[in-house]
């Protein structure tokens, strides 16, 4: 065991913390936890996240993780620098798109008003013509020079002119608005960026390696956390989850992926510190 591996176990007894409490803790698995404790640092998935579970380990147990990391760089072994690891350009929500849409529903609902209203009219029209045209005697053969006394108007010709000069509005049926899914970030506490997920019955978390490979971890939430799926995935991998219910995200190096939630791009961050994210479905 290790010099570095002996402070870290000494400090998780004094805290009477066992591996599997750390586990859960950390949400790194128990056979990394006890390699870093023997100083087996072969074991975890890279130089990389020596570091980065060291750090975690320091925490959990009350350390100050930046003072062990310096206190024994000579015993750790460097994370090799990734030049092909590029920064991520943090979205912008752009609401040119949504002001599009609106004018063109807008244009378009006007248009179908107009529509509607000359169909309308041209029905009480067409109606009020034949009802005049059924109503009126023929001609037969009567010479011009015959006197003849008007004819009294019929009941259907007086209504259709009537219903002419006086025609009763129509109503428009309003379209219900629809309601579109939301990923809303609501805080972060020790160390977890909580979002809340909104008109939706599901959660779907997209996930896109654009730059170096990536460790991450994905559970389901209800009374408690059920591991559904974890691994390292290489640069150009993508994965996609769906979960009925609340969901709990760890990712071992955020700047190298980029992840959607129901479409949303989630912020990452520039730094290749591991990162937690909540993402609590709100079920109305």
């Amino acid at each position: 065991m290790s010099d570095l591996g002996v402070l870290l176990r000494k400090a998780r007894l004094e805290q009477k913390i066992s591996l599997d409490d750390l586990q859960e803790i950390t949400k790194i698995r128990k056979t990394y936890l006890e390699a870093i404790e023997e100083g087996n640092y072969k074991v975890l998935p890279g130089n990389f996240y020596v570091r980065a579970f060291i750090k975690s380990y320091a925490e959990a147990v009350g350390l100050d993780p930046n003072e062990v990391l310096l206190h024994y760089h000579n015993v750790i072994p460097a994370s090799a620098p990734d030049a092909n690891i590029e920064t991520m350009p943090k979205p912008r929500v752009s609401s040119r798109n949504t002001e599009r849409f609106s004018k063109w529903a807008s244009n378009i609902l006007m248009i179908s008003f107009v529509i509607l209203i000359l169909g309308i009219i041209y029905y009480y029209a067409n109606s009020s013509y034949e009802s005049n045209s059924k109503g009126q005697p023929g001609n037969g053969g009567q010479r011009v020079t015959d006197k003849l006394a008007p004819p009294a108007p019929s009941p259907s010709a007086a209504g259709s002119s009537t219903a002419l000069t006086d025609p009763k509005p129509a109503q428009v049926p309003i379209p219900a608005p629809v309601t579109k899914p939301e990923v809303k970030f609501v805080n972060s506490d020790r160390g977890v960026d909580y979002y809340a997920v909104t008109h939706s019955g599901k959660i779907t978390i997209e996930l896109n390696v654009k730059g170096d490979e990536c460790w991450v971890e994905v559970d389901t939430v209800t009374d408690k956390k059920t591991l559904l799926e974890q691994g390292i995935y290489k640069n150009g991998s993508t994965k996609t989850w769906e979960v009925s219910n609340s969901a709990f995200v760890i990712v071992g190096k955020p700047n190298a992926i980029e992840m959607k939630v129901n479409g949303t791009p989630v912020q990452m961050g520039d730094t290749p510190n591991p990162k937690r994210f909540q993402l609590d479905l709100i079920k109305s």
